[in-house]
C-alpha cells in the first residue's frame, strides 16, 4: 500500500474482536517476524484477543525510502500509520508502542477519532535529559549508545536483550533482522532523531485510555512514570519486560495488554485535536491598498487567496478562515506547516508584497468548521511577533520536528500578549 506515493509494508495477524496497530523502533522488519520463536509466541498470544497490524515506517524494511532532506521522522511515521489503517478498512484502533520513542502519542494526539486507546510499553515522552526533565537519559550514555550503533551497523543483541544475546541462533536473527530493518547510516540518523525528539508538549492532549506498562526497576522507570503522571486517563502498570519485548519475561506485558482491552473501553470525543496552527498576513497591507487603490488591491489579494489556497492543498492544510489578508490554517505535521508557510510567503512575494507567519502547535477545539482554545491565540501571537517575510515558530513546534532538514535560528524569550509566561520563538533559516 501507498502513504504519500510510497509504498508501505505491512502484515496483519489474527481476526480478535479489537485492531490494535503495532508501532515499535526498527529493530526487524515484518517480513522476518515469522522466524524468531520467541516473537512467534508473542504474535500468537496477540492473536487470542486482537487483529495486529505490523508495519515497516518508511525508511525501513521492505517499505520505500525517505530523504533525510525531508526526513520529518515522528510525522512520517504518523502518515504510514495513517495509510495503513486506512488500507485494511480500519475506523479506529488501539496503538500499542513497543520500546521507543512515543510516536502512538502524537498520533492519538492528532488522530484522536483514529484512536480508541493506548498501550505504551517502555514508551517515554523525550528521550534526552534536560535541565527541567531529569528523567531523561544523560548525554553521555546516549552518544555512547549510538557510537556502539555505529561502529556496529546495526543494533546488536546486547543492546535490545542483553539475556538472550548469548544464544548463537537468538543473535544470528538479531543481527540479520536489525541489518535487514535499516542501513546504517539510515538508523545512526533515526536513533539521533529521536533522541533529541521532545513529545512532553503533546502529553495533555492525549484524550485516550491509556496503559502506560514500565519496567519499575529499569533505568528509564522515572521516565515511564512521567508519562502516566501527565495522561488525563492513564493506568500504569509494572509489567512491561526489562529487556527486548521478544525476551522471556514478556508474559505478564501480553496478560496486562490483554486484561486492558478485554475490558469495556470508554468512548473518546474528537472534539479536541492535537494541530498546528498557521497565521500569515500581508506586511504593511493599508499602505500597499492605498499605494495600489481598491481595485488592483482587491485583484491582488484574490491572486493571493488563490496562490495561499493551492500551497495549502499541496501540503495537505486546512483552511480554517481568511483573515482579509492573511489566512488561519491547520495542520496534522509540523514540518509540513512550515514548507507550507514558506512556500506562500515566496508564491506571494512574486506579487510584490512581503508576508509573514507564526506557526504554534497545540490543542485546538473543534467547533464546526471554526476552530478555538489557547493554542490559536498563541499561533495567533507568535505571528505579530514575526519580522517582515519572516516565518516565526514556537519551541513546541521546534521540539516536533527533530530529524528534518529545517534550521531554526534562535530569537529569544518574549512576551506574548494575553498569554502567561515567557516564549522562546526561533525563526525558519532559508
Amino acid at each position: 500500500m501507498t502513504s504519500g506515493g510510497d509504498r508501505v509494508a505491512f502484515q496483519v495477524v489474527g481476526d480478535g474482536p479489537v485492531d490494535v496497530l503495532v508501532t515499535r523502533q526498527p529493530s526487524f522488519p515484518v517480513d522476518l517476524m515469522w522466524d524468531e520463536p520467541r516473537l512467534v509466541h508473542l504474535l500468537t498470544r496477540l492473536s487470542a484477543f486482537c487483529r495486529h497490524i505490523w508495519f515497516d515506517p518508511r525508511g525501513t524494511g521492505a517499505s520505500d525510502g525517505i530523504s533525510h532532506t525531508e526526513g520529518r521522522l515522528l510525522e512520517t511515521q504518523v502518515e504510514d500509520m495513517v495509510a495503513v489503517l486506512d488500507e485494511v478498512g480500519c475506523e479506529q484502533a488501539v496503538v500499542l508502542q513497543l520500546p521507543g520513542i512515543g510516536t502512538a502519542l502524537l498520533f492519538a494526539a492528532t488522530h484522536p477519532q483514529r484512536t480508541s486507546a493506548l498501550v505504551l510499553v517502555n514508551a517515554p515522552a523525550r528521550i534526552r535529559r534536560a535541565v527541567d526533565y531529569p528523567e531523561g537519559s544523560p548525554d553521555d550514555m546516549l552518544d555512547g549508545y549510538l557510537e556502539a550503533v555505529e561502529v556496529a551497523g546495526h543494533l546488536q543483541a546486547e543492546q535490545t536483550a542483553p539475556s538472550l544475546a548469548s544464544g548463537d541462533a537468538f543473535r544470528r536473527w538479531s543481527d540479520r533482522a536489525s541489518r535487514l530493518a535499516c542501513a546504517p547510516k539510515e538508523l545512526v540518523w533515526r536513533m539521533r532523531s529521536v533522541f533529541d525528539v521532545d513529545l512532553r508538549g503533546v502529553l495533555g492532549s492525549v484524550q485516550a485510555p491509556t496503559l502506560v506498562l514500565s519496567d519499575p526497576a529499569g533505568p528509564w522507570a522515572a521516565s515511564h512514570r512521567y508519562v502516566a503522571e501527565r495522561l488525563e486517563r492513564a493506568v500504569r502498570v509494572d509489567a512491561a519486560p526489562r529487556e527486548g519485548f521478544v525476551a522471556s519475561d514478556s508474559e505478564a506485558m501480553v496478560d496486562a495488554i490483554e486484561e486492558f482491552l478485554t475490558g469495556e473501553l470508554p468512548a473518546v470525543h474528537a472534539d479536541r485535536v492535537l494541530a498546528t496552527v498557521l497565521f500569515t498576513d500581508l506586511v504593511d497591507s493599508t499602505g500597499a491598498a492605498a499605494r495600489l487603490g481598491d481595485r488592483r488591491w482587491r485583484q491582488l489579494l484574490a491572486t493571493h487567496d488563490a496562490l495561499v489556497r493551492a500551497e495549502l492543498d499541496r501540503f495537505r492544510g486546512r483552511e480554517v478562515k481568511s483573515t482579509g489578508d492573511g489566512v488561519l490554517a491547520t495542520f496534522d505535521g509540523p514540518a509540513r506547516a512550515i514548507r507550507c508557510a514558506c512556500a506562500i510567503r515566496d508564491a506571494v512575494a512574486a506579487l510584490g508584497v512581503t508576508m509573514r507567519a507564526g506557526l504554534h502547535t497545540g490543542e485546538i477545539e473543534l467547533r464546526g468548521d471554526d476552530i478555538a482554545g489557547i493554542a490559536v491565540h498563541v499561533g495567533q501571537r507568535v505571528a505579530s511577533h514575526a519580522g517582515s517575510g519572516e516565518v516565526l515558530v514556537s519551541r513546541t513546534v521546534a521540539d516536533l520536528i527533530a530529524g528534518s532538514d529545517i534550521e531554526l535560528l534562535d530569537r529569544g524569550e518574549h512576551e506574548l500578549k494575553g498569554v502567561t509566561g515567557s516564549w522562546r520563538l526561533f525563526s525558519i533559516r532559508d
